[in-house]
């Protein structure tokens, strides 16, 4: 069965809204944690302005204190090229850049215009110049809550500008929990048909409840790279209604049900999950780790086995 890998997104997507500073050695704590599970890459931390995102503001002490397992990246989200020297000296290995494929999203997220928001990224991969792997993602691929719709083409466009320009990845982000599978599966058939070359992502949100159907129809379709949050926390602050991301565990769970590898050690990651609340003071939405896995069976109750005998 096939190999399918991992990005686990908590400590940056799924910390950044939450209302509460979460302390530098508890995201501490949970990388190095998650670190022990089998993910291909970890997104630790964003280097934003502490302004923009006050929740991540000890980027660079969070990033100095992990212990980095082999075999595991951690990679950074990195707005502009300020953010980019940050995350060079902090040693990350792979920058994370984003940007919306929506006018309207990428004006209320990133306060400038698309264009404006290309060039300052076509400038961060410049100055990269290969000393680290380059990952873009993009934004309301599959939906914007405020212009509707955003065409395939279009999505396929701003991906094409930035293969032109040498990065390694692309992450395909229905940021606002708007796709559906059908959707999901045109929109893989036609990544994979130009963009065979580059590490595909898909990232999913769980919105309106579909978030681990996409999941399933974007792995029928060939995607081997998926983004989730621990405990589906996350979701995007310029997305009206918007929830969270998919719950890694559960999506994670889903597939090795069914027989695919995902390198994840489950009832690590799960031991993992039910920590979760205790770290952010709230309950989180993902199922499995309050359910248990498909296999986790529990004991009959007594009079089942009076029963039996009475019925023998």
């Amino acid at each position: 069965m096939t190999r399918i890998f991992f990005n686990e997104v908590v400590t940056r997507d799924g910390f950044q809204i939450e209302p509460e500073f979460i302390p530098t050695d508890a995201k501490v704590a949970l990388v190095d944690a998650l670190g022990d599970c089998g993910y291909a890459k970890i997104e630790v931390t964003s280097f934003t302005s502490p302004k923009a995102i006050p929740m991540l503001r000890d980027a660079e002490e969070v990033m100095g204190r992990i212990r980095r397992v082999p075999g595991v990246e951690y990679t950074v989200l990195v707005p502009n090229l300020r953010g980019a020297e940050r995350a060079l000296e902090a040693n990350a290995d792979e920058l994370n850049l984003v940007m919306s494929t929506s006018e309207t999203h990428n004006l209320a997220n990133l306060r400038m215009p698309r264009e404006a928001s290309f060039d300052a990224l076509a400038a961060v991969i410049r100055r990269v110049d290969g000393a680290r792997p380059v990952n873009v993602s993009l934004s309301t691929c599959f939906g914007c809550p405020m212009e509707g719709d955003v065409p395939q083409a279009e999505v396929l466009r701003w991906a094409q500008r930035f293969a032109d320009q040498g990065v390694r990845g692309l992450t395909i982000c229905d940021t606002t929990g708007m796709a559906h599978p059908q959707q999901v599966a045109s929109m893989v058939e036609a990544l994979q048909a130009r963009f065979a070359g580059l590490q595909l992502t898909l990232h999913f949100h769980n919105t309106r409840g579909m978030g681990l159907a996409n999941v399933l129809a974007a792995v029928q379709g060939g995607i081997t790279r998926f983004d989730g949050s621990l405990g589906g926390l996350g979701g995007c602050p310029y997305a009206p209604g918007a929830s969270g991301n998919i719950s890694s565990e559960d999506a994670i769970h889903m597939l090795d049900a069914m027989g695919y590898d995902t390198g994840i050690d489950l009832p690590r990651l799960l031991a993992v999950a039910r920590a979760l609340p205790q770290v952010v003071g709230h309950e989180v939405p993902g199922q499995v780790a309050k359910a248990g896995r498909i296999g986790d069976l529990h004991p009959a109750p007594p009079e089942v086995a009076q029963l039996r005998k009475a019925h023998a």
